[in-house]
């Protein structure tokens, strides 16, 4: 049974897991939120664009490697879909949101991220500049890739004016590895507008 994080909670993943994590999976996924019937064609429809396949936010995950001196080591995102060490690896992009489940996928090897790196840092962030009014029911989860459970989940229930979200922290304790909840917004197109934001919870 996975765990359902609240806000700043702080867990043990080998300890969720019931045993040592390897290969997780962190999932992202949100969905549209559903405009009222009057506004479609008023402003609503102007800032999904209106007309077919206009009802689709572009979020995007980005996960950022830091070293103990909170210095960023390297980000995995849409440009950069593969960490340079090889251990993190962003399944890629999806602009809509559409269907159940997990709209984007970031898979992490944790035996093989280097040892200078302490935390990993999930983001996503609208990069059409929708705000977070225009999105419900946004998670993110992990998941054990070597038998597809799911160890914890976080869900969102922030809208708001805010264009992005710090998710949560995978980061190393005492030689293991713990998942926290952040859930703090921000705004920024892309990763690099959130980084003011991003170091003080890396």
């Amino acid at each position: 049974m996975a765990i359902s994080l609240q806000k700043g909670q702080k867990i043990s993943l080998n300890k969720e897991a019931g045993g040592t994590l390897t290969q997780v999976k962190l999932g992202l996924g949100w969905d549209v939120a559903q405009a009222p019937q009057e506004k479609k064609g008023g402003f609503l429809g102007k800032l999904f664009g209106g007309g077919s396949g206009g009802d689709s936010i572009d979020l995007d995950a980005s996960c950022i490697m830091f070293d103990s001196n909170k210095k960023a080591v390297d980000a995995i995102w849409f440009s950069q879909l593969q960490s340079k060490d090889g251990s993190i690896l962003h399944t890629g992009d999806n602009r809509t949101g559409d269907g159940d489940g997990d709209d984007e996928v970031i898979n992490v090897d944790l035996s093989k991220v280097p040892a200078n790196v302490v935390s990993l840092v999930f983001t996503v962030n609208s990069f059409t500049g929708q705000t977070f009014e225009t999105v419900e029911n946004a998670f993110c989860r992990i998941v054990n890739a070597n038998n597809n459970t799911e160890v914890a989940r976080y869900n969102l229930s922030s809208q708001g004016t805010h264009t992005a979200m710090i998710m949560a922290k995978v980061y190393r304790h005492n030689d293991e590895w713990k998942m926290h909840a952040i859930g703090e917004t921000a705004s920024g197109r892309t990763f690099h507008d959130l980084m003011p934001a991003i170091t003080p919870h890396a």
